[in-house]
């Protein structure tokens, strides 16, 4: 294809840097800590670079739950000196594995320091192999269908059962994830988005660069703990470049979507998966990457795409507790044993108790970058959380292209954003910690926001 002058030749390039923890790493995603002592399979942190004349795009997907601000901005900073990138064309986002070495204070467990101040560089060595990779390319957009591995967790009960909420004795009207009190199900109780995205770039030779997936389920978690592990972000990997027969240069990524209520446990037909540690996790993974190849026949390639990025932080204010309610969970922090702990009902209102005292020192406002991305015909949002399937599909709604994903977990990590109807009705979500703390219209203000973003690209 002749290129006009306004167009611009596409170099892309790709690398992975293997972010394995050592034996006995802290591991968060979960109440209380674990530590890293079964190692299943690597972590890797995964890096797509993407530059014309004038724009340079990185794209990095880290093995790891979840990233702060000050974490992920330690990097850019890194990375702007080492690279004179702009931080504001850099997205740097967590898979959601709950299998890795933690950065992050989360309930009881905190940040391993060791791995805190080793990973940066780690994550910067991704970035500059890649960009070390660079190569003439082309890229395509692409989508396949997979409604069969996405489940809301989030259930609507019989009227003779009531959800449980540690803050509040009148309880939910929903329950996640209800494990034990299957019986009680009436129905799961909010959308899923069933779509499987993908950015996919090779050379201009037609030798395989990378494929950036994008996905709405959570995470699998078949696994025991103190399992180290990518989860099915890591099986979808190496069954791509199975099915390909791309070589070791090669870097498959899978992205998390909006899953904030999204996973694959199965309540009401655990007969569908099988029950082995890993079974699940190789099968959704293998299944999407199959499902990737198969969409890979006729699409449109590019090689000269328009590349743009818009970025914004915005400040969303903290919903804190009031003086009453500190003073209710100061009782119940000096009568609670945290060293002994079991996350039963008990422990989760000595848990939240906790969450209150270290929520009411937060400052009053969390900043929240957001993130928009134009690469030819399609176009990348990026969500500094764990926004809902629902915000997704709102915002793929009003996109006005059909390519079009958006990568959660992005830039930082401001916890759970459920939309306000959700947040009204309870739910793990909702409850009200450092995990879950913004403002009620905190989903809305997002979604429009990014909105207004993706506006200034088309």
């Amino acid at each position: 294809m002749k290129k006009s002058a306004s167009q611009k030749q596409l170099k892309a390039g790709a690398a992975k840097i293997d972010i394995t923890p050592v034996p006995g790493t802290i591991i968060n995603g979960d109440f209380v800590p674990h530590y890293a002592v079964y190692f299943h399979d690597p972590l890797f942190s995964k890096a797509l670079v993407l530059q014309n004349d004038d724009v340079t795009l990185v794209f990095v997907v880290v093995d790891i739950c979840v990233m702060p601000k000050d974490f992920v901005d330690e990097v850019k900073d890194a990375l702007a000196q080492v690279t004179h990138l702009s931080k504001e064309h850099i997205l740097i986002s967590s898979t959601h594995t709950h299998a890795a070495g933690s950065v992050a204070d989360v309930h009881l467990t905190g940040p391993d320091v060791l791995y805190r101040a080793k990973l940066p560089g780690l994550i910067v060595q991704s970035v500059i192999k890649a960009l070390n990779n660079l190569k003439p390319a082309k890229i395509a957009f692409g989508k396949a269908v997979a409604p069969e591995h996405v489940l809301s967790r989030r259930y609507q009960m019989k009227p003779d059962y009531e959800p449980f909420n540690p803050l509040h004795w009148d309880g939910d009207a929903i329950k996640t994830n209800p494990f034990g009190v299957e019986s009680y199900i009436i129905q799961s109780d909010t959308p899923v988005d069933p779509e499987l995205s993908f950015l996919a770039v090779k050379d201009l030779n037609d030798e395989w660069i990378s494929i950036l997936g994008n996905y709405s389920l959570h995470y699998v978690g078949d696994w025991p703990n103190g399992t180290i592990s990518a989860d099915y972000f890591g099986y979808f990997a190496a069954t791509l470049q199975e099915l390909l027969q791309a070589d070791g240069d090669f870097v498959g990524i899978m992205s998390n979507g909006t899953s904030g209520d999204i996973n694959i446990w199965e309540f009401l037909h655990p007969e569908r998966y099988p029950t082995e540690p890993f079974a699940k996790s190789e099968l959704i993974g293998s299944e999407l990457a199959t499902k990737v190849v198969k969409a890979l026949e006729g699409l449109e390639w590019e090689s000269a795409p328009v590349l743009k990025v818009v970025y914004e932080e915005l400040s969303l204010k903290v919903n804190k507790p009031t003086e009453e309610e500190i003073t209710t969970a100061t009782e119940k922090v000096l009568a609670s044993n945290y060293e002994h702990i079991i996350p039963d009902e008990e422990g989760l209102r000595s848990l939240y108790a906790r969450e209150q005292l270290l929520l009411s020192q937060y400052p009053a406002q969390l900043s929240a970058p957001l993130q928009a991305f134009r690469i030819g015909e399609g176009i990348i949002g990026a969500l500094p959380g764990e926004f809902f399937a629902q915000t997704g599909l709102a915002l793929k709604e009003k996109v006005e292209r059909d390519n079009y994903f958006t990568i959660s977990l992005a830039n930082a990590n401001v916890g759970y954003v459920p939309p306000f109807l959700e947040k009204q009705k309870g739910g793990y979500e909702t409850w009200r910690c450092r995990y879950s703390c913004l403002e009620d219209e905190a989903e809305e203000i997002c979604k429009k926001s990014l909105l207004t973003l993706i506006q200034r690209l088309q």
